[in-house]
Parts: structure tokens; C-alpha cells; sequence
């Protein structure tokens, strides 16, 4: 059950839903029939909204995998990423969210999304979600 929290301040961020994965753009791993690689990427500049209290929440979004056809081009990547700047989530929500987006997007072999999340009120947040093809 989705609870709307926006009702406890005037401020009201956009759903998730409005984030537009058409900006993700696969490409062609070149070496996907001579070897496995395993690529990083990182944002470490991260901004999302908290949808209890519309303040913003930083962080830095931390992209592991193994391509199997396709791997992201980075430029999309980051359209992407920046879309959530005004979009109300939680952190859990999120890293799951955009953990979907690239799976579908790519098919890695593997795949592993961090959310390494900002102190809020003393507490640092990590989240991790994980993809393996069967």
C-alpha cells in the first residue's frame, strides 16, 4: 500500500513514475565473444527528494556489472540519473527502481546497484540490490 506523505508539508515532488527509461541507451559490447568484463560506474553526485518531507537526499549511486550484449552508454546513463533529482523516493525504492531500469535495458550477466546515501538526522544509509541471470 502506497501511503501519500506529502499531506504533512506543501511541497509536492513528482512520483517515480515520471522517470522516462526511452533516455537509456544500449550499446554493443564489442568483446562480448572473446571475454567477461566487469564495469563500475559511479554518480557521486546523486540527488533525490524524500517523500515524507520534500527536502532533498544526496548520495552517490554505485553501478556493478557484468555485460553480457549491451552495455550502457554513459552519457544516457546520466539523463538517466538526473531525472530523479525532483522525483520523491524513498532510498530502498530507488536503488530497486534503478536496478530494474538497467537490467531491462542491458540484460547483464550480473548486476549490482549501491546507494550510499548522505547523513540524515545522524544516520548514513547503504543500499544494495543484486541481479544474476540464471
Amino acid at each position: 500500500m502506497n501511503k501519500d506523505y506529502t499531506h504533512t508539508i506543501n511541497y509536492k515532488a513528482d512520483g517515480p513514475d515520471l522517470v522516462k527509461t526511452d533516455v537509456l541507451d544500449p550499446i554493443d559490447y564489442a568483446y562480448a565473444a572473446k571475454r567477461s568484463i566487469d564495469i563500475t560506474i559511479r554518480q557521486p553526485e546523486f540527488t533525490s527528494v524524500c517523500p515524507m518531507t520534500g527536502l532533498p537526499d544526496f548520495g552517490s549511486i554505485i553501478v556493478t556489472y557484468r555485460p553480457d550484449q549491451k552495455i550502457i552508454e554513459l552519457k544516457s546513463l546520466k539523463y538517466y540519473l538526473l531525472q530523479y533529482r525532483n522525483v520523491g523516493i524513498f532510498y530502498e525504492h530507488v536503488v530497486n527502481k534503478i536496478l530494474d531500469d538497467l537490467v531491462a535495458a542491458v540484460s547483464p550477466l550480473y548486476m549490482e546497484v549501491v546507494g550510499e546515501f548522505t547523513s540524515r538526522g545522524g544516520i548514513d544509509s547503504t543500499v544494495r540490490a543484486t541481479f544474476e541471470r540464471k
